[in-house]
């Protein structure tokens, strides 16, 4: 009996000193992030290209950028990718042998997600059909093409904050500001960005006049310029069935937005991006 009560503290110590048990991903639920990422629009090239394989091409003043294959295969996708290679990919914009992504992937706001949510993406790519599609690489002009120059500009501009929710506001805004800010990553491309392609802090949300292939994206604030006019309901609509308040509806790579991202979120998720857009502070057409 003596020996079992001193034995005892030395049991409990290794049993606290255990390690915690790792998360594991959700594949069902990774589905739904993955509409809340807007993986599809980037990585299934439109019409004939293989879901999630990669291969868009994103035209920007840089040069051009060719979106990589996300499905399980070992060797064009991310077959060999351990959870942690994935988790590290999208909150630290490293590859796995420690490379430096450019922020045309937005791991700029991906950062922000939740290591469950994460996990949960990267179960579900790990069950889509595999598929072997090489990638061309990035044809960009030099210096923008000497990837090594991303360790210098991400020290300088990349924020890896995670998302804290403000206690002074309810779930539903809440929620809404981690999608938009998060896996939605909406200032990606609402945001104006400066010539070292930094988005303007100062301006968040308030349209771009040089988006995506050079294309204007509007401002989604309150102010004028935004979507000030709009209601809720407004909002929810749009991003529901992409049809504005005047009967118009969407285009652009707008278009590929709502039917292969926010047409597929819940209706709660809806009305939060919707009561978190009407919150904020108004700022004028920055496009």
């Amino acid at each position: 009996m003596k020996t079992m009560i001193k034995t005892l503290p030395i049991l409990i110590g290794l049993i606290s000193s255990a390690p915690a048990l790792a998360q594991t991903g959700d594949a069902a639920r990774g589905e739904y992030v993955l509409a809340m990422a807007g993986c599809v629009a980037c990585h299934t090239v439109p019409k004939d290209g293989a879901f999630l394989a990669g291969g868009r091409e994103l035209k920007t003043d840089f040069g051009s950028f060719f979106t990589p294959n996300i499905t399980p295969d070992p060797e064009t996708g991310i077959g060999n990718w351990s959870d942690e290679d994935f988790v590290r990919a999208l909150r630290e914009g490293k590859s796995p042998d420690g490379g430096r992504y450019y922020p045309t992937f937005p791991y700029t706001s991906y950062t922000r997600m939740t290591r469950q949510d994460m996990l949960d993406l990267k179960a579900y790519l790990d069950s889509v059909p595999a598929v072997r599609n090489p990638v061309p690489d990035h044809d960009l002009p030099f210096p923008f093409g000497v990837r090594a120059s991303m360790i210098g500009w991400q020290l300088m501009f990349f924020n890896d904050d995670p998302f804290v929710p403000d206690p002074d506001q309810s779930d539903t805004w809440n929620r809404g500001a981690y999608i938009v800010n998060g896996p939605g990553h909406c200032g990606e491309c609402h945001t104006p960005r400066n010539i070292l392609g930094v988005v303007d802090s100062d301006r968040p949300l308030a349209g771009n006049s040089n988006g995506p292939d050079g294309d204007a994206v509007p401002n989604i604030t309150p102010g004028p310029g935004g979507i000030g006019d709009w209601s809720e309901d407004d909002i929810v609509s749009f991003l529901e069935i992409g049809i504005t308040p005047d009967s118009d509806f969407v285009g652009g790579a707008m278009t590929d937005v709502v039917q292969e991202s926010t047409s597929k979120l819940t209706a709660d998720d809806l009305q939060a991006i919707a009561t978190y857009l009407s919150s904020l502070p108004p700022i004028a057409d920055a496009r």
